[in-house]
């Protein structure tokens, strides 16, 4: 008797039913027959739903925590890299409902590291981006995740609390703020150009640094901005705020969400060498009418 591969949405994971039929699932383009997966896109409904509605309660705990914070509630990773409880009640908080839905994925926290379950499903979280600006009461932190399917991208969100933004994008549906659609700029000149950088380098005390690339890049600029979230520097780019952003020293559950919604949106990503080994190699994000003229300053 043939076997039936099936798709169960509510636990994202398949089963083998026995029995001379065909199941199609056509919210998830899944179409199996005889054990033969036909037809099956990684992304639905269910993933995004399920992630925009986790982004924001996370936020909601970002928002009642941040103005109750102590100093005894930071600790310092080095002299100027700092982390609060709040970080990792987030992240806990994410991972706690990630495993509850989908028990079988990996996940990749910046404060807790990685999960080893050998899934081709992975989550990858930054429970605050912007710890900084976090612990002194300012707006522009966010949280970011991303969720990834055999190394590619597939969906990721990025909440900004205290303003109640969110930037999402699901693979080929393109990005959104707050469910309206959102393109990059289509400045093509510098100097018509605002941008945004940000300094990880310094606070981990690296001898070669931005300061180099910053002096070079923005007397060529309209202006700069410094918001101290990369997640949020690659959502204004995705929305056409600004027109580029750069940096080094950054770590993948920094940008992860962030890149893939400015490439949904139509921008380009790539290191300071123009290839794709970033954000080992440095990040650069541009509206793509300007990524070879800015590419020139890190040279």
């Amino acid at each position: 008797m043939p076997q039936i591969i099936a798709y169960r949405k509510e636990r994202n994971e398949y089963c083998k039913h026995i029995g001379n039929e065909v199941f199609a699932f056509e919210k998830t383009g899944l179409i199996c027959h005889n054990s033969k997966i036909l037809n099956f896109n990684k992304s639905d409904d269910t993933l995004i739903l399920f992630l925009k509605d986790l982004i924001k309660q996370a936020g909601a705990i970002c928002i009642k925590e941040q103005s109750l914070l102590k100093p005894a509630d930071v600790k310092f990773k080095n002299k100027k890299d700092l982390v609060t409880i709040t970080d990792k009640r987030v992240e806990d908080f994410i991972v706690k409902k990630i495993r509850t839905k989908y028990p079988s994925h990996d996940v990749l926290g910046e404060e807790t590291g990685k999960t080893n379950f050998s899934s081709d499903y992975l989550w990858i979280i930054d429970p605050i981006d912007g710890t900084t600006s976090f612990f002194h009461q300012q707006p522009f932190y966010s949280v970011s995740i991303a969720l990834q399917y055999k190394g590619q991208t597939i969906c990721g969100a990025v909440y900004a609390p205290r303003l109640d933004e969110l930037f999402y994008a699901d693979k080929d549906k393109g990005a959104f703020l707050n469910d309206c659609p959102i393109n990059v700029s289509k400045t093509d000149r510098l100097i018509n150009c605002v941008m945004a950088t940000g300094f990880a380098c310094l606070r981990a005390n690296l001898k070669k640094n931005n300061l180099e690339y910053f002096n070079k890049i923005v007397p060529r600029l309209r202006d700069i901005r410094r918001y101290g979230s990369a997640a949020i520097d690659l959502c204004y780019v995705a929305c056409g705020r600004l027109d580029g952003f750069w940096e080094m020293n950054l770590n993948i559950y920094d940008i992860a969400a962030g890149v893939f919604i400015v490439e949904q949106a139509g921008g380009k990503i790539c290191d300071f060498k123009g290839e794709l080994n970033f954000p080992e190699q440095g990040i650069v994000a541009t509206n793509k009418y300007i990524q070879n003229n800015l590419l020139e300053n890190f040279k």
